[in-house]
């Protein structure tokens, strides 16, 4: 829906009011044609109400009006003495159509000194909980939204399991665009694992459909930050078409503000030119410098003479490597108790023993003898681990250690990344460019070659239909050998490079797809996704900053001293204020 769109459906809603409440108006003792002037009736309607004028500002906030407007109608009835249950649920469910009753039908009279305070305990509950989901819907929407780190794709910069506070206001709030909507949650209802929003996501009838007609057009708040290089930033996937997160089902076609939220580092920026190099990441011809904190992991190959021992990558903190174990036949239920902890079996091997094979954690030791297992862990001599450049430097001083040498797919050599033309563009992870990244206004020459890179822009980001006809570019409809961009474009990766799912996969970030900035790290667990008693506090992650340089440094102290702070003078204040009444 364009401007003119939402101008007409705004207009509208002002008919639809001045019909159904300016004899209430009058009755009230204002003039009727009061209910008619858009934005003043709603001045005069919070008078006749007696409430606050700046309501009239939530009823145009997106989603923070779809909590509004049954407030208002509420307020609006019982200012003319309709105060029973039935009265509001019928207001409630009619939309507020039950006023346009009120307004022609029932002989009411207005109420001018009517007490706000409701008249029962439930009633006063039910106010405070409905005004407070106003308020955290409002900070959430265009301020600060929590979230959770649930994939090790920028692992160890932040980890599975931390919690974050994300800032909407540093690079601007980005206004809700799907106007019918299940307040603070996402694109999910937790627990029942329905849909949110009301949209039609089916790609075949999307543009077509009359509910999508209500989606408002994009718009971002002025925020006080530009993106820049190196800063880690939360966005919706580009390439989202999945109903629920980490469930594979038919695809749908979301609306932007819908679609999953990942969080990774820019390290490109619109107007760059961007390359990787080996594994490292090359703007506009030099080297990228990553921030001091970005803990950046590579896939690495160790090799020892004498076997690589799970224990020495152990001691370092490595992770991404299986372990192989060698055993005696099992039982059925040795085997299904093993399950949990295992993600392969083979008991046909050479050697004549059952082979188990696990990830890093390997099978706990109480579950070893609770089975009464005989367990031989194998040390081969070489193996693959994914670690920070600190863990290399620990292993490596290792004297059991021959060499660590980082993995590394050759150039010329195709890996499944963007575009997916390898005729054209035969690039991998470690060795990807270099491309152009789009800059709001920049104009670049279009042909058969070079559209791939640019496509999915030009079709499925600024909306224009694209055709290529054996080296003829068309768009919509005539030929095309430029085109020019209509907004900006990020490049976003994880800082576990060989583990993580990024441009280098789907290719730009639109501006419009930005969400914001995490800007703290309020709680952290290990084992996050072994459920939540096995959840393990990070102590030395809670209360820390996701932004600056040098060693994160924790706030839980300060922070506790300030609750307890807090509680010990509400306690002395209410104290004095008992004992003066």
């Amino acid at each position: 829906m364009n401007g003119t769109h939402w101008l007409i459906f705004i207009l509208i809603i002002q008919v639809i009011h001045f019909l159904g409440t300016w004899k209430l108006y009058v009755k009230a003792g204002r003039k009727a044609w009061e209910a008619a002037i858009p934005i003043y009736n709603g001045v005069v309607l919070m008078k006749i109400i007696n409430r606050p004028w700046w309501w009239i500002l939530l009823l145009f906030i997106p989603i923070i009006n779809l909590l509004m407007f049954p407030v208002v109608w509420v307020e609006t009835i019982r200012s003319f003495g309709k105060n029973k249950l039935w009265d509001t649920w019928l207001v409630i469910l009619t939309l507020g159509f039950y006023i346009y009753y009120v307004n022609y039908v029932e002989d009411v009279s207005y109420i001018e000194d009517r007490s706000l305070k409701p008249r029962t305990g439930l009633g006063e509950w039910v106010s405070s909980i409905v005004f407070a989901i106003v308020a955290a819907t409002f900070v959430h929407t265009y301020f600060i939204q929590p979230y959770v780190i649930p994939t090790g794709s920028l692992e160890r910069t932040l980890r599975i399991g931390d919690f974050l506070f994300v800032s909407k206001f540093h690079y601007g709030a980005r206004v809700p665009m799907t106007t019918l909507a299940a307040p603070m949650v996402h694109d999910t209802i937790p627990g029942i694992k329905k849909r949110s929003y009301l949209a039609d996501v089916n790609p075949e009838t999307y543009k077509k459909s009359w509910i999508n007609k209500l989606q408002l057009p994009y718009l971002r708040l002025p925020g006080f930050q530009e993106i820049k290089k190196n800063d880690i930033v939360v966005f919706s996937l580009p390439s989202d078409t999945l109903y629920q997160f980490f469930k594979a089902e038919k695809a749908v076609k979301k609306p932007i503000d819908k679609k999953s939220n990942y969080v990774k580092r820019c390290v490109g920026t619109p107007g760059d030119s961007l390359q990787v190099i080996d594994g490292f990441v090359h703007i506009n011809g030099e080297k990228l410098q990553l921030s001091d904190r970005a803990k950046v992991m590579y896939d690495y190959t160790i090799y020892s003479k004498k076997g690589v021992s799970s224990r020495y990558l152990a001691e370092v903190d490595a992770s991404d490597y299986t372990r192989k174990y060698f055993t005696d036949a099992i039982s059925r239920e040795q085997y299904n108790a093993l399950l949990p902890y295992i993600i392969g079996f083979n008991n046909s091997s050479s050697s004549g023993k059952n082979e188990i094979y696990t990830l890093e954690k390997g099978i706990p030791t109480e579950v070893i003898r609770q089975l009464r297992l005989a367990l031989t862990e194998e040390k081969p001599l070489s193996r693959v681990a994914n670690m920070t450049d600190e863990m290399v430097a620990q292993l490596r001083s290792n004297p059991a250690i021959d060499s660590v040498v980082r993995t590394n797919e050759e150039r010329g050599v195709y890996g499944g990344a963007f575009p997916q033309k390898p005729n054209f563009y035969p690039w991998n992870s470690d060795n990807f460019g270099p491309i152009y990244l789009p800059e709001r206004g920049a104009t670049v020459k279009i042909d058969f070659k070079t559209i791939p890179l640019y496509k999915k822009i030009i079709r499925d980001y600024e909306f224009n239909d694209v055709k290529v006809d054996g080296n003829t570019v068309y768009i919509n409809g005539e030929v095309a050998d430029s085109y020019t961009f209509k907004q900006d474009y990020y490049w976003m990766m994880g800082d576990n490079r060989d583990h993580s799912e990024d441009s280098r996969a789907w290719g730009y970030v639109p501006a419009d797809h930005i969400v914001g900035k995490p800007v703290f790290l309020w709680m952290s667990f290990d084992n996050f996704n072994e459920g939540i008693f096995n959840w393990r506090p990070r102590g030395e992650r809670i209360f820390t900053t996701v932004g600056g340089s040098g060693e994160p440094v924790s706030y839980r102290w300060y922070f506790l001293a300030l609750v307890v702070g807090w509680f010990v003078f509400d306690f002395f204040r209410k104290r004095k204020k008992k004992k003066n009444t």
